[in-house]
């Protein structure tokens, strides 16, 4: 499924781009899917188990303003369903071998005004510089440099460093600086789908237009890798999705 240019591009840029692989009818129906969610916690006067909600400058949350589900896969199975494709999974296949789990898997919805993440690596927050992580970015609607679409530092995996990270106020997670000029912008129709190294610095910036930028995370690796925070079979969001 993956060239081997694309195998020798991620491994020296840390990330590949595929866009509208999720198209037509199947695209369609996790919209669907991502409308109910957003309606579900735009009704919340406070978080829930799952949803949390945006945060205001006094760092309280906002009320009928989603932020993330956290944890989608394990709560929708529908949702499951998107991380088992099988055009996403063989590509994944073709970097870490054929049974693959995933983990932590998140709905960012980002609202009109509404965040998702700001510079980071993703194994900052899972204790690990392991390069067996291929993180997954799923972007169900059209994203692009005013609704906040993805950002990387190309070849910023290839230190196996993880850089120091700090949490600002009025803002979910913990976030790193880079220098800006190291920056790619990746703006990306509806459908489309980035695989990166958790070890990639990356983000986003907030939404500052009046449009939704729905958009689907989580971590692939190799089923039979052991994380000590996300084992298999006792983390209850990590699931099988493509068998060996």
């Amino acid at each position: 499924m993956l060239s081997n240019e694309e195998i020798v591009r991620f491994h020296e840029e840390g990330y590949l781009v595929f866009e509208r692989l999720i198209d037509g009818d199947r695209l369609a129906h996790y919209l669907a899917v991502c409308d109910e969610l957003v309606a579900r916690g735009n009704g919340l006067t406070a978080p829930i188990p799952h949803f949390s909600l945006e945060l205001g400058s006094d760092n309280a949350p906002i009320p009928g303003l989603l932020h993330k589900v956290q944890g989608v896969c394990q709560i929708e199975a529908r949702i499951l369903a998107l991380a088992c494709e099988q055009a996403i999974v063989d590509r994944v296949a073709a970097l870490l071998g054929k049974e693959l789990d995933c983990f932590g898997s998140k709905f960012f919805p980002k609202l009109a005004g509404g965040t998702s993440t700001h510079w980071h690596q993703d194994n900052y927050y899972f204790g690990t510089t392991s390069d067996q992580i291929i993180s997954c970015g799923i972007y169900l609607q059209d994203a692009d440099l005013e609704n906040g679409c993805l950002q990387v530092v190309p070849g910023s995996h290839l230190s196996g460093e993880i850089a120091e990270h700090q949490s600002t106020p009025s803002m979910h997670g913990s976030w790193t600086q880079i220098e800006e000029a190291k920056a790619v912008a990746l703006p990306m129709p509806a459908g489309t789908v980035a695989l990166f190294s958790a070890n990639l610095l990356h983000g986003t910036v907030d939404n500052q237009s009046e449009r939704t930028r729905y958009s689907m995370a989580w971590h692939y690796i190799p089923g039979e890798l052991a994380l000590e925070r996300f084992p298999r079979g006792d983390y209850e969001d990590r699931h099988l999705v493509r068998k060996g």
